[in-house]
């Protein structure tokens, strides 16, 4: 088998492992020896990785492209639902029959955006038995893109994502001249925004201690490998989970420099970085097979099907090949932790 000239990887701005692993340099300089260069883009038909939010693998997947899943990664964020501080809005039960505002994509292959909008809300009302139906539905239309789009700029040494170009924010200036009663955010971002208008915060389902309540398009992150390139460079495959844990590793004993990277990777501050994702962010990159991010999974596909965003529904346990992560070897516990 001849070596495998290019990997191709696409990833979002985003507190991941892999990330700390790019901008280290680790991943180019673990696959140097195999020969095989790296370069990052947004959709190819070449042999790829992704590592970040579920929604686009998961799409993938269920349209019938075939990838296998090697791993998952489970970094807890905020996720808010905001309202303005004199709606009336106190408590989760209050939104039954208000408006909530949420992005709407018609040209987005998959809508990923009002997709991890609904799942929280949803997740929310349930808490004191409503359901989606309960509240009005206020669609903000929306031009194309993800958070693949937007490609990292080298600024200083290092890759930094910009602002993404696909006009979000509508349902955000809707909520503040009164055409909704409340929206979604989530990460750096909910917490940037909250804050700097001075937002309520409803309920954040990102501190829920129920797994399937927190579970949505970035918990669990995903990474998944097209099938070609498990079984025509398996060692390829191997290598880069060894470097992905090597860059975990590392964060878990530098948690200053840790939230520095992803205060790059998300373009904001290490301040907005720990409120976000925690002061212990750095211990929460881990990327394995743990069984609750496994049926987090499950259920956050049972949702997507449900709803209409993906059109097949997706068996996350046979979708998993541990083979890479029974292969690796940790650089603390050993071989397939």
């Amino acid at each position: 088998m001849s070596a495998l000239e290019t990997l191709w990887y696409t990833r979002c701005p985003v507190s991941a492992d892999s990330g700390i692993a790019v901008q280290k340099g680790w991943l180019e300089e673990g696959l140097r020896g195999q020969c095989t260069a790296i370069r990052s883009l947004r959709e190819t038909s070449e042999l790829s990785v992704r590592h970040g939010g579920s929604i686009p693998a998961l799409w993938a997947r269920s349209a019938g492209r075939k990838t296998s899943l090697i791993g998952l990664s489970w970094e807890d964020e905020t996720q808010r639902i905001l309202a303005l501080p004199d709606s009336g809005i106190e408590v989760t039960r209050d939104l039954k029959g208000r408006r909530f505002g949420v992005p709407k994509c018609a040209t987005a292959q998959i809508d990923f955006q009002r997709a991890q909008a609904l799942r929280a809300l949803e997740n929310a009302l349930k808490l004191d038995g409503l359901t989606l139906s309960d509240m009005e539905i206020v669609d903000f239309p929306i031009s194309g893109g993800s958070c693949d789009d937007v490609p990292a700029q080298s600024v200083a040494g290092g890759h930094v994502f910009g602002i993404p170009r696909s006009g979000q924010g509508a349902e955000l200036l809707g909520l503040i001249r009164g055409k909704v009663d409340a929206i979604f955010l989530k990460g750096v971002d909910a917490a940037q925004t909250a804050d700097r208008l001075g937002l309520y915060t409803v309920i954040d389902v990102g501190l829920h201690p129920d797994p399937l309540i927190r579970s949505n398009n970035g918990t669990p992150r995903t990474l998944t490998v097209d099938q070609p390139l498990l079984e025509r460079h398996f060692d390829v495959v191997v290598r880069l989970l060894e470097e992905v844990w090597r860059a975990e590793a590392w964060a878990h004993r530098h948690p200053g420099e840790t939230r520095r990277f992803l205060a790059r990777e998300t373009n904001s501050s290490e301040y907005w970085v720990s409120v976000a994702y925690g002061e212990d962010a750095h211990l929460r990159l881990r990327t394995g097979f743990d069984k609750q991010a496994v049926g987090a999974l499950q259920d956050f596909s049972d949702f997507l099907y449900r709803q209409h965003f993906i059109p097949e529904l997706v068996d996350v346990a046979s979708w998993v090949d541990a083979r890479p992560w029974k292969t690796a070897i940790h650089p603390d516990s050993g071989r397939g932790v």
